[in-house]
């Protein structure tokens, strides 16, 4: 740009105008008037020779890069002009190193650099071509120069000749051939014995014979090369349509291998739905056998539980659940790490979704305005349930805490082989005693009257709250206990396999084992009236089943989780289950 527009190249222009607008000048070179700027590295690249300017040029005309004027300049974003390749292949600006990228031809230094004058090529010597011209039509004049130097076309033998001179070479060359020689004449002589010549030539007589001959020759070469090019794209199609019949193979094995999965998952989906047919069956045949023995007794159709609801929004499984029942709300945690709040009583609707755990929300419990909740993350959490506000968290365990319940203003956590018993001080919690001698993980906390109940390992420990001592051991099958409900007259547990073992509360014997699930039971509740006492029980195999206590019998299979139930909580004869598929659905009779 600075080419463009400097005082030094208005006048070089301007100069150039003042000679006149001719393109072509006579003018002998000598070494006075001879400059010595050259075009060299660049006309090269056209296969012509290296030219010299008339008069020098202003060095506003040349590149700052190569030294050489101009050769198709052009514009870069420094805002400087170079030619085209030594923007290319340079990498920062000499004036101000900026970074070079060519943003655009200078048209108007690439004009005026074209009405430079220059030297024809031809003017080797005093007795070369006089003329100078402009270097925009440089190809022009020496494509036509009268001193370009040629050779003779009847043989290459005869010495070099200017274009001027050809014409009257041709009439006195000795080496003028037949114009039949192609077809095997072998004449060889000059103008006039050439014109004698073709009186006599035996090829003379036939030449529109063997013109018609060469131009059907022609015709065939022509025909052959298009039959080339019609099979050279019919091969190009053949290649095409081999590619789209790859695609449409690929394709359809792509659509065979869905089809194949959708049918894998119908099967295992039909397998799934005959399973829970002859659960149903079997619950059915159990049923009418104690009907038939009179034991059922009397058939209340308003006892029988349905489900009423469903609460989603947690975006993986649910682990817990618990129920404040002085506002009718109901807690979740989950695997998503967090603890959603929910109206069960006017807008059944999330109030709240509290995050703060760093892993999964394993357990929760409530003592007074206080939600208690324990995680993967080895960490209990203490929420002020008035504002939903966290208010302190403790590090309460080297291992995820996986159970919580609460009694006589003390927090009981479980863990790997450890219950920590917590004063509860306000927001703070205060490490009173480690309950020890434990021989698995703590699953199932439950707290009734002076008793605490814990479950492990094929054992359940009945552990004084007021001194912190163990004063029972209950020994269990099935595993590892996983839930505990203590009703009344009973102390029940649900097992990882697929057992509800009864004992009297009491005697502490063992009065009963209930069969019937197929899968872990991961959760148990009670309710209570005067006439009867049920417990709910939640299990692997998705389904929650209801237990008569007065006679053992499972009197209903709840089936509507299509994952795993994995915790239940009950509310004013409500009962809430949480499931792996991320739902919380509500029972009622």
């Amino acid at each position: 740009m600075e080419a463009s527009f400097g005082p030094a190249f208005s006048a070089v222009a301007a100069g150039a105008k003042a000679e006149g607008s001719s393109t072509y000048k006579q003018h002998r070179r000598t070494p006075s008037t001879s400059s010595t700027l050259t075009y060299s590295t660049r006309d090269d690249d056209d296969g012509m020779e290296p030219q010299v300017f008339a008069e020098q040029p202003s060095v506003k005309l040349c590149c700052q890069l190569c030294c050489n004027v101009f050769k198709d300049p052009v514009i870069t974003t420094c805002g400087h002009t170079f030619c085209r390749r030594c923007a290319l292949t340079s990498d920062k600006c000499p004036v101000d190193a900026a970074k070079l990228t060519v943003v655009v031809n200078n048209i108007a230094v690439a004009e005026q650099i074209g009405e430079l004058f220059i030297h024809c090529a031809y003017e080797v010597d005093p007795l070369g071509c006089p003329f100078t011209i402009k270097l925009s039509t440089r190809k022009e004049h020496e494509a036509s120069c009268d001193y370009r130097p040629v050779r003779c076309p009847n043989n290459p033998s005869c010495p070099p000749l200017l274009t001027m001179n050809l014409e009257a070479h041709l009439k006195e060359c000795e080496h003028i051939k037949c114009p039949h020689s192609k077809y095997g004449c072998t004449f060889i002589g000059n103008q006039d014995t050439y014109e004698t010549h073709l009186e006599v030539c035996k090829f003379e007589g036939l030449k529109e014979f063997l013109q018609q001959t060469d131009d059907r020759f022609h015709e065939m070469q022509l025909t052959l090369a298009q039959k080339d090019q019609d099979i050279a794209f019919l091969r190009s199609m053949l290649g095409k349509l081999s590619e789209k019949l790859d695609q449409l193979e690929k394709n359809l094995e792509l659509k065979f291998d869905v089809l194949d999965e959708n049918q894998s998952k119908l099967s295992e989906d039909l397998m799934e739905f005959r399973r829970d047919a002859s659960m149903l069956n079997d619950e059915l045949s159990h049923i009418n056998a104690r009907l038939n023995m009179g034991i059922l007794g009397s058939y209340d159709p308003q006892q029988i539980f349905k489900c009423k609801g469903t609460f989603v929004g947690h975006q993986g499984p649910v682990w817990c659940l618990c129920v404040y029942s002085t506002g009718d709300l109901l807690f979740s945690g989950s695997s998503d790490k967090t603890i959603k709040v929910w109206d069960t009583c006017t807008t059944y609707k999330c109030q709240k979704t509290l995050e703060g755990h760093d892993g999964i929300v394993l357990a929760l419990c409530i003592q007074g305005n206080r939600l208690y909740s324990g995680s993967a993350d080895c960490t209990i959490i203490v929420w002020d349930i008035q504002t939903l506000q966290k208010v302190n968290t403790i590090r309460a365990h080297d291992n995820p805490v996986c159970t919580l319940v609460s009694s006589h203003n003390m927090l009981f956590s479980g863990s790997l082989k450890a219950i920590k018993v917590w004063d509860i001080v306000g927001t703070e919690l205060k490490l009173k005693k480690e309950l020890t001698g434990l021989n698995h993980w703590v699953r199932a906390l439950v707290a009734s009257q002076n008793h605490l109940y814990s479950g492990s390992y094929q054992t359940i420990k009945i552990w004084d709250i007021r001194s912190l001592e163990c004063v029972h051991v209950l020994q269990t099958s099935g595993g590892s206990v996983y839930s505990i409900a203590v009703t009344n007259h009973h102390i029940v547990c649900g097992t990882y396999e697929n057992l509800i073992h009864v004992w009297d509360i009491e005697s502490k014997e063992q009065v009963r084992t209930l069969t019937g699930h197929v899968g872990t039971v991961y959760a148990l509740a009670v309710i209570s009236t005067p006439d009867q006492t049920k417990v709910f029980s939640a299990s692997y195999d998705r389904s929650l089943r209801v237990w008569s206590m007065d006679n053992m019998i499972c009197t209903q299979t709840l089936l509507r989780h299509q994952g795993s139930v994995t915790a239940l909580a009950v509310s004013r004869g409500r009962l809430f289950s949480g499931a792996v598929d991320s739902t919380v659905k509500v029972w009622t009779c």
